[in-house]
Protein backbone atom coordinates (compact mmCIF):
# COMPACT_ATOMS: atom_id res chain seq x y z
CA UNK A 1 0.00 0.00 0.00
CA UNK A 2 1.00 3.63 -0.72
CA UNK A 3 0.35 4.23 3.20
CA UNK A 4 -0.78 2.65 6.44
CA UNK A 5 -4.37 1.19 7.09
CA UNK A 6 -5.85 3.15 9.57
CA UNK A 7 -7.05 0.26 12.01
CA UNK A 8 -9.83 1.37 14.88
CA UNK A 9 -10.06 -0.47 17.92
CA UNK A 10 -14.00 0.08 20.09
CA UNK A 11 -12.56 -0.96 23.43
CA UNK A 12 -9.22 -0.64 25.52
CA UNK A 13 -9.71 -3.98 27.66
CA UNK A 14 -6.65 -6.98 27.80
CA UNK A 15 -8.10 -8.10 24.35
CA UNK A 16 -8.04 -3.88 23.08
CA UNK A 17 -4.79 -3.50 24.47
CA UNK A 18 -3.41 -6.80 23.00
CA UNK A 19 -4.57 -5.77 19.29
CA UNK A 20 -3.21 -2.17 19.66
CA UNK A 21 0.13 -4.05 20.19
CA UNK A 22 0.33 -6.34 17.62
CA UNK A 23 -0.86 -4.37 15.04
CA UNK A 24 1.47 -1.07 16.46
CA UNK A 25 4.39 -3.74 16.37
CA UNK A 26 3.41 -4.62 12.53
CA UNK A 27 3.71 -1.19 11.60
CA UNK A 28 -0.02 -0.20 11.25
CA UNK A 29 -1.43 2.95 12.26
CA UNK A 30 -3.54 2.18 15.41
CA UNK A 31 -6.25 4.10 17.34
CA UNK A 32 -7.58 2.47 20.91
CA UNK A 33 -11.16 4.40 21.60
CA UNK A 34 -12.27 3.33 25.29
CA UNK A 35 -15.21 4.31 27.26
CA UNK A 36 -13.61 4.68 30.65
CA UNK A 37 -12.53 8.04 31.47
CA UNK A 38 -10.19 6.52 33.28
CA UNK A 39 -7.01 4.03 33.24
CA UNK A 40 -8.01 0.81 36.35
CA UNK A 41 -8.61 -2.98 36.19
CA UNK A 42 -10.48 -4.53 38.73
CA UNK A 43 -8.41 -6.38 42.33
CA UNK A 44 -8.60 -10.07 41.14
CA UNK A 45 -5.69 -12.59 39.39
CA UNK A 46 -5.96 -14.26 36.22
CA UNK A 47 -4.42 -17.17 34.39
CA UNK A 48 -2.24 -16.77 31.95
CA UNK A 49 -1.80 -20.65 30.32
CA UNK A 50 1.34 -21.44 27.71
CA UNK A 51 -0.44 -20.71 24.67
CA UNK A 52 -1.25 -17.20 26.57
CA UNK A 53 2.27 -16.46 27.80
CA UNK A 54 3.45 -17.18 24.28
CA UNK A 55 1.90 -14.04 22.76
CA UNK A 56 3.07 -12.07 25.62
CA UNK A 57 6.42 -13.53 24.92
CA UNK A 58 5.92 -11.96 21.05
CA UNK A 59 4.30 -8.35 22.41
CA UNK A 60 7.81 -8.44 23.84
CA UNK A 61 6.48 -8.57 27.73
CA UNK A 62 7.14 -12.27 28.23
CA UNK A 63 9.75 -11.35 30.68
CA UNK A 64 8.22 -8.85 32.84
CA UNK A 65 5.10 -11.52 32.75
CA UNK A 66 6.73 -13.87 34.19
CA UNK A 67 8.83 -11.58 36.96
CA UNK A 68 5.70 -10.30 38.57
CA UNK A 69 3.67 -13.76 37.81
CA UNK A 70 3.61 -16.53 39.87
CA UNK A 71 3.84 -20.23 39.06
CA UNK A 72 2.62 -22.76 41.40
CA UNK A 73 3.52 -25.67 42.32
CA UNK A 74 0.78 -28.20 41.58
CA UNK A 75 -2.77 -27.74 40.70
CA UNK A 76 -4.72 -29.33 43.83
CA UNK A 77 -8.36 -30.65 43.44
CA UNK A 78 -10.14 -30.98 46.77
CA UNK A 79 -13.71 -32.24 47.64
CA UNK A 80 -15.23 -28.76 49.08
CA UNK A 81 -17.17 -30.59 51.97
CA UNK A 82 -14.73 -33.22 53.22
CA UNK A 83 -11.43 -31.59 52.31
CA UNK A 84 -10.36 -34.51 50.65
CA UNK A 85 -7.66 -34.63 47.86
CA UNK A 86 -9.16 -35.64 44.34
CA UNK A 87 -5.90 -35.38 42.09
CA UNK A 88 -2.36 -33.33 42.33
CA UNK A 89 -0.82 -32.32 39.43
CA UNK A 90 2.91 -31.18 39.48
CA UNK A 91 2.75 -27.59 37.52
CA UNK A 92 6.01 -25.89 37.99
CA UNK A 93 8.34 -26.07 34.77
CA UNK A 94 5.63 -28.50 33.49
CA UNK A 95 3.85 -26.18 31.42
CA UNK A 96 7.46 -25.15 29.82
CA UNK A 97 8.81 -28.32 29.34
CA UNK A 98 5.42 -29.53 27.30
CA UNK A 99 4.42 -26.69 25.64
CA UNK A 100 7.13 -24.73 25.65
CA UNK A 101 5.73 -21.78 27.82
CA UNK A 102 5.52 -21.17 31.50
CA UNK A 103 1.65 -20.93 33.04
CA UNK A 104 1.44 -17.79 34.77
CA UNK A 105 -1.05 -16.37 37.89
CA UNK A 106 -0.92 -12.72 37.66
CA UNK A 107 -2.74 -10.13 38.94
CA UNK A 108 -5.13 -8.13 36.34
CA UNK A 109 -3.67 -4.84 37.23
CA UNK A 110 -0.07 -5.90 36.65
CA UNK A 111 -0.92 -7.54 33.03
CA UNK A 112 -2.82 -4.07 31.85
CA UNK A 113 0.03 -2.53 33.65
CA UNK A 114 2.78 -4.57 31.20
CA UNK A 115 0.38 -4.01 27.91
CA UNK A 116 -0.05 -0.18 28.27
CA UNK A 117 3.70 -0.16 28.57
CA UNK A 118 3.87 -2.04 25.65
CA UNK A 119 1.60 0.07 23.26
CA UNK A 120 2.91 3.45 21.89
CA UNK A 121 1.93 6.90 23.13
CA UNK A 122 -0.92 8.39 21.56
CA UNK A 123 -2.56 5.32 20.74
CA UNK A 124 -5.04 5.31 23.89
CA UNK A 125 -7.92 7.29 23.98
CA UNK A 126 -10.24 7.43 27.06
CA UNK A 127 -13.39 8.79 27.26
CA UNK A 128 -14.68 7.87 24.05
CA UNK A 129 -17.91 5.97 24.04
CA UNK A 130 -18.49 4.14 20.86
CA UNK A 131 -22.59 4.48 19.23
CA UNK A 132 -23.02 2.79 15.76
CA UNK A 133 -19.87 1.65 13.51
CA UNK A 134 -21.03 1.38 9.52
CA UNK A 135 -19.23 0.01 6.61
CA UNK A 136 -18.08 2.89 4.21
CA UNK A 137 -17.17 2.55 0.45
CA UNK A 138 -13.24 1.95 1.30
CA UNK A 139 -13.31 1.70 4.85
CA UNK A 140 -15.45 2.29 8.02
CA UNK A 141 -17.27 4.85 9.89
CA UNK A 142 -17.68 4.86 14.33
CA UNK A 143 -19.80 7.38 15.99
CA UNK A 144 -18.98 8.50 19.41
CA UNK A 145 -21.32 10.18 22.10
CA UNK A 146 -21.43 13.40 21.60
CA UNK A 147 -21.92 12.70 17.51
CA UNK A 148 -18.14 12.84 16.83
CA UNK A 149 -17.12 10.53 13.74
CA UNK A 150 -13.93 8.61 13.04
CA UNK A 151 -12.84 7.13 9.95
CA UNK A 152 -10.54 4.26 9.46
CA UNK A 153 -10.08 1.62 6.79
CA UNK A 154 -10.60 -1.43 9.59
CA UNK A 155 -12.76 -1.12 12.54
CA UNK A 156 -12.20 -4.02 14.99
CA UNK A 157 -15.13 -4.16 17.68
CA UNK A 158 -12.92 -5.58 21.31
CA UNK A 159 -15.75 -4.16 23.30
CA UNK A 160 -17.06 -7.06 25.77
CA UNK A 161 -19.36 -9.58 26.03
CA UNK A 162 -22.04 -6.42 25.68
CA UNK A 163 -20.15 -5.30 22.33
CA UNK A 164 -21.96 -2.06 20.74
CA UNK A 165 -20.13 -3.51 17.46
CA UNK A 166 -21.37 -6.45 17.49
CA UNK A 167 -24.91 -5.19 18.06
CA UNK A 168 -24.40 -3.17 14.93
CA UNK A 169 -23.68 -6.22 12.94
CA UNK A 170 -25.57 -8.59 13.57
CA UNK A 171 -28.35 -7.13 15.34
CA UNK A 172 -28.98 -6.88 19.15
CA UNK A 173 -29.57 -9.96 20.60
CA UNK A 174 -28.90 -9.99 24.55
CA UNK A 175 -26.50 -12.50 26.44
CA UNK A 176 -27.86 -15.70 28.20
CA UNK A 177 -27.43 -15.62 32.13
CA UNK A 178 -25.84 -19.15 33.05
CA UNK A 179 -27.44 -19.26 36.94
CA UNK A 180 -23.78 -19.03 38.21
CA UNK A 181 -23.05 -15.96 40.38
CA UNK A 182 -19.26 -15.53 41.24
CA UNK A 183 -17.25 -13.51 43.54
CA UNK A 184 -13.51 -12.48 43.34
CA UNK A 185 -11.77 -11.23 46.20
CA UNK A 186 -7.83 -10.61 47.00
CA UNK A 187 -6.28 -11.82 50.44
CA UNK A 188 -3.45 -10.49 51.75
CA UNK A 189 -1.08 -13.50 52.84
CA UNK A 190 -0.23 -12.15 56.32
CA UNK A 191 -4.01 -12.58 57.17
CA UNK A 192 -3.62 -16.37 56.90
CA UNK A 193 -2.03 -18.74 58.81
CA UNK A 194 1.32 -19.35 57.83
CA UNK A 195 1.80 -21.68 54.54
CA UNK A 196 -1.99 -22.44 54.65
CA UNK A 197 -2.45 -24.05 51.02
CA UNK A 198 1.15 -24.47 49.76
CA UNK A 199 1.93 -23.18 47.03
CA UNK A 200 -0.66 -24.46 44.72
CA UNK A 201 -3.52 -24.05 42.69
CA UNK A 202 -6.54 -25.49 44.66
CA UNK A 203 -10.20 -26.34 43.54
CA UNK A 204 -12.54 -26.80 46.11
CA UNK A 205 -15.38 -29.34 43.97
CA UNK A 206 -18.77 -29.30 45.76
CA UNK A 207 -22.48 -29.27 44.84
CA UNK A 208 -23.44 -26.32 42.79
CA UNK A 209 -20.57 -24.78 43.53
CA UNK A 210 -16.80 -24.41 43.76
CA UNK A 211 -13.89 -22.20 44.86
CA UNK A 212 -10.69 -21.50 43.78
CA UNK A 213 -7.60 -19.97 45.31
CA UNK A 214 -3.88 -19.30 43.76
CA UNK A 215 -1.31 -16.68 44.56
CA UNK A 216 -0.39 -13.17 42.59
CA UNK A 217 1.65 -11.15 43.44
CA UNK A 218 4.73 -13.53 43.77
CA UNK A 219 2.73 -14.76 46.94
CA UNK A 220 1.91 -11.74 48.21
CA UNK A 221 -1.72 -11.99 47.52
CA UNK A 222 -3.96 -15.05 47.36
CA UNK A 223 -6.97 -14.63 44.99
CA UNK A 224 -10.05 -16.47 45.44
CA UNK A 225 -12.87 -17.17 42.83
CA UNK A 226 -16.30 -18.55 44.67
CA UNK A 227 -18.44 -19.39 41.76
CA UNK A 228 -21.98 -20.45 43.04
CA UNK A 229 -25.34 -21.48 41.08
CA UNK A 230 -27.93 -18.78 41.24
CA UNK A 231 -31.94 -18.65 39.94
CA UNK A 232 -31.61 -15.06 38.93
CA UNK A 233 -29.42 -12.06 37.80
CA UNK A 234 -31.17 -8.79 38.32
CA UNK A 235 -28.02 -6.29 38.21
CA UNK A 236 -26.83 -4.21 36.05
CA UNK A 237 -23.59 -3.54 36.12
CA UNK A 238 -21.32 -6.89 35.28
CA UNK A 239 -19.36 -6.52 38.57
CA UNK A 240 -20.31 -4.53 41.92
CA UNK A 241 -19.09 -4.37 45.51
CA UNK A 242 -20.11 -7.63 47.20
CA UNK A 243 -20.25 -8.68 50.93
CA UNK A 244 -17.82 -10.74 52.49
CA UNK A 245 -20.42 -12.35 54.55
CA UNK A 246 -22.37 -13.52 51.49
CA UNK A 247 -19.73 -15.28 50.45
CA UNK A 248 -19.47 -17.44 53.61
CA UNK A 249 -23.16 -17.64 53.55
CA UNK A 250 -22.56 -19.36 50.08
CA UNK A 251 -20.80 -22.19 51.48
CA UNK A 252 -21.94 -23.14 54.76
CA UNK A 253 -20.91 -26.93 54.21
CA UNK A 254 -17.27 -25.73 53.27
CA UNK A 255 -14.12 -27.73 55.05
CA UNK A 256 -12.86 -25.31 58.38
CA UNK A 257 -9.39 -24.92 55.77
CA UNK A 258 -11.66 -23.43 52.99
CA UNK A 259 -13.82 -21.67 55.69
CA UNK A 260 -10.62 -19.93 57.48
CA UNK A 261 -10.01 -18.11 54.06
CA UNK A 262 -13.59 -17.28 52.98
CA UNK A 263 -13.92 -15.46 56.87
CA UNK A 264 -10.31 -13.57 55.78
CA UNK A 265 -11.88 -12.10 52.77
CA UNK A 266 -11.67 -8.19 53.32
CA UNK A 267 -14.00 -6.98 50.45
CA UNK A 268 -14.56 -8.24 47.34
CA UNK A 269 -16.94 -7.99 43.70
CA UNK A 270 -19.43 -10.27 42.08
CA UNK A 271 -20.93 -10.76 39.02
CA UNK A 272 -23.26 -12.78 36.59
CA UNK A 273 -21.62 -15.42 34.40
CA UNK A 274 -23.48 -14.91 30.73
CA UNK A 275 -22.72 -16.75 27.79
CA UNK A 276 -23.51 -16.52 23.86
CA UNK A 277 -23.05 -19.06 21.20
CA UNK A 278 -20.87 -19.10 18.93
CA UNK A 279 -21.06 -17.13 15.89
CA UNK A 280 -21.37 -18.14 12.54
CA UNK A 281 -19.39 -15.11 10.85
CA UNK A 282 -17.29 -11.75 12.76
CA UNK A 283 -17.13 -9.45 9.99
CA UNK A 284 -19.67 -7.47 7.66
CA UNK A 285 -17.69 -4.93 5.24
CA UNK A 286 -14.53 -3.53 7.01
CA UNK A 287 -15.87 -3.84 10.49
CA UNK A 288 -14.69 -7.61 12.50
CA UNK A 289 -14.61 -8.25 15.50
CA UNK A 290 -12.16 -9.37 18.67
CA UNK A 291 -12.04 -11.12 21.74
CA UNK A 292 -15.34 -11.66 23.94
CA UNK A 293 -17.30 -9.60 22.05
CA UNK A 294 -16.97 -12.14 18.98
CA UNK A 295 -16.42 -15.75 21.42
CA UNK A 296 -17.45 -14.67 25.38
CA UNK A 297 -15.72 -16.92 27.71
CA UNK A 298 -17.00 -18.76 30.82
CA UNK A 299 -14.02 -18.73 32.95
CA UNK A 300 -14.41 -22.47 33.75
CA UNK A 301 -10.60 -22.88 31.55
CA UNK A 302 -9.18 -20.08 32.36
CA UNK A 303 -9.05 -19.14 28.47
CA UNK A 304 -10.97 -15.82 27.99
CA UNK A 305 -7.97 -13.14 27.86
CA UNK A 306 -5.68 -16.02 25.96
CA UNK A 307 -8.09 -16.31 23.17
CA UNK A 308 -8.48 -12.47 22.95
CA UNK A 309 -4.61 -12.20 22.89
CA UNK A 310 -4.38 -15.15 19.70
CA UNK A 311 -7.03 -13.27 17.81
CA UNK A 312 -5.04 -10.13 17.91
CA UNK A 313 -1.81 -11.89 17.12
CA UNK A 314 -3.70 -13.90 14.14
CA UNK A 315 -4.98 -10.30 12.97
CA UNK A 316 -2.08 -8.53 12.72
CA UNK A 317 -0.39 -11.30 10.86
CA UNK A 318 -2.78 -11.80 8.29
CA UNK A 319 -3.20 -7.97 7.85
CA UNK A 320 0.68 -7.90 7.35
CA UNK A 321 0.65 -10.92 5.05
CA UNK A 322 -2.27 -9.88 2.96
CA UNK A 323 -0.97 -6.04 2.46
CA UNK A 324 -3.62 -3.67 2.16
CA UNK A 325 -6.00 -6.90 1.04
CA UNK A 326 -8.49 -6.37 4.04
CA UNK A 327 -10.91 -8.39 2.99
CA UNK A 328 -8.10 -11.15 2.14
CA UNK A 329 -6.84 -10.74 5.60
CA UNK A 330 -9.95 -10.82 7.18
CA UNK A 331 -11.08 -13.88 6.07
CA UNK A 332 -7.95 -15.84 6.87
CA UNK A 333 -8.49 -14.58 9.85
CA UNK A 334 -11.50 -15.75 10.84
CA UNK A 335 -10.94 -18.95 8.95
CA UNK A 336 -7.98 -19.65 11.33
CA UNK A 337 -9.68 -18.38 14.57
CA UNK A 338 -13.71 -18.94 14.33
CA UNK A 339 -13.05 -23.04 14.66
CA UNK A 340 -10.84 -22.74 17.43
CA UNK A 341 -12.97 -19.56 19.50
CA UNK A 342 -16.23 -21.97 18.83
CA UNK A 343 -14.44 -25.15 20.12
CA UNK A 344 -12.99 -23.78 23.66
CA UNK A 345 -16.21 -21.75 23.96
CA UNK A 346 -18.13 -25.26 24.06
CA UNK A 347 -15.52 -26.62 26.11
CA UNK A 348 -15.60 -23.84 28.97
CA UNK A 349 -19.16 -24.64 28.91
CA UNK A 350 -18.92 -28.26 29.44
CA UNK A 351 -16.02 -27.58 32.22
CA UNK A 352 -18.58 -25.73 34.32
CA UNK A 353 -21.03 -28.17 34.49
CA UNK A 354 -18.63 -30.71 35.31
CA UNK A 355 -17.27 -28.48 38.58
CA UNK A 356 -21.00 -28.48 39.74
CA UNK A 357 -22.10 -32.22 39.82
CA UNK A 358 -25.90 -32.29 40.69
CA UNK A 359 -25.84 -36.16 41.25
CA UNK A 360 -25.47 -37.59 44.77
CA UNK A 361 -23.40 -40.84 42.80
CA UNK A 362 -21.25 -38.57 40.96
CA UNK A 363 -19.93 -36.60 43.65
CA UNK A 364 -19.20 -40.20 45.52
CA UNK A 365 -17.26 -41.41 42.38
CA UNK A 366 -15.59 -38.00 42.29
CA UNK A 367 -14.80 -38.10 46.05
CA UNK A 368 -13.63 -41.84 45.95
CA UNK A 369 -11.30 -41.13 43.24
CA UNK A 370 -13.43 -43.53 40.90
CA UNK A 371 -14.49 -41.40 37.94
CA UNK A 372 -11.53 -41.18 36.02
CA UNK A 373 -12.62 -39.30 33.76
CA UNK A 374 -13.75 -36.56 35.42
CA UNK A 375 -10.12 -36.23 37.38
CA UNK A 376 -8.65 -36.45 33.27
CA UNK A 377 -11.48 -33.29 32.83
CA UNK A 378 -10.02 -31.00 36.25
CA UNK A 379 -6.58 -32.07 34.77
CA UNK A 380 -5.73 -28.71 33.01
CA UNK A 381 -2.65 -29.72 31.44
CA UNK A 382 -4.62 -32.59 29.82
CA UNK A 383 -6.11 -29.65 27.54
CA UNK A 384 -3.59 -30.20 25.00
CA UNK A 385 -5.06 -29.21 22.10
CA UNK A 386 -5.59 -25.92 23.67
CA UNK A 387 -2.30 -24.80 24.73
CA UNK A 388 -0.25 -26.73 21.31
CA UNK A 389 -1.71 -23.84 19.30
CA UNK A 390 1.01 -21.56 18.16
CA UNK A 391 0.06 -19.35 15.50
CA UNK A 392 3.84 -17.50 16.23
CA UNK A 393 5.72 -20.64 14.51
CA UNK A 394 4.67 -20.70 10.86
CA UNK A 395 5.65 -22.87 7.92
CA UNK A 396 8.02 -20.91 5.33
CA UNK A 397 7.01 -22.51 2.40
CA UNK A 398 2.98 -21.87 2.51
CA UNK A 399 2.89 -18.78 4.63
CA UNK A 400 0.17 -20.75 6.72
CA UNK A 401 0.14 -21.61 10.47
CA UNK A 402 2.07 -24.97 11.01
CA UNK A 403 -0.27 -26.00 13.65
CA UNK A 404 -3.49 -28.25 13.24
CA UNK A 405 -6.38 -25.59 12.73
CA UNK A 406 -8.75 -28.03 11.24
CA UNK A 407 -12.56 -26.76 11.75
CA UNK A 408 -13.90 -29.20 14.26
CA UNK A 409 -17.62 -30.31 14.38
CA UNK A 410 -19.18 -28.12 17.38
CA UNK A 411 -22.67 -28.45 18.59
CA UNK A 412 -24.34 -25.66 20.27
CA UNK A 413 -25.84 -27.08 23.67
Amino acid sequence: MSRKLRIALIGGGLAGLAAGIALSRRGFEVRIFDQSNEIKEAGAGITMMPNAVKILGAFGVGIAATQCGFEPEAIVTRDLRSGAELSRLPAKGAAAARFGADSLLIHRADLRGLLLAALPAGVLELGARCTSVRSAARGAVAEFRGGRQEEADLIVGCDGIHSVVRDDLFGAQPARFTGNMCWRALIPTAALPPNHFGRNVTIWMGRRGHVVTYYVRGGELLNVVAIREATTWVEESWSIQGQPSDVIAAYPDAHAELRRVLERVPQCFKWGLFDRDPLACWTEGRVTLLGDAAHPMLPFLGQGAAMGFEDAYVLARELARFDGDVSAALAAYEWERRPRTARVQLASRAQGERYHLHSPLARLMRRLGLDRAEQKNVNLLSKDWIYDYDPIVLDPATRQCAVKIAAPQVEFA
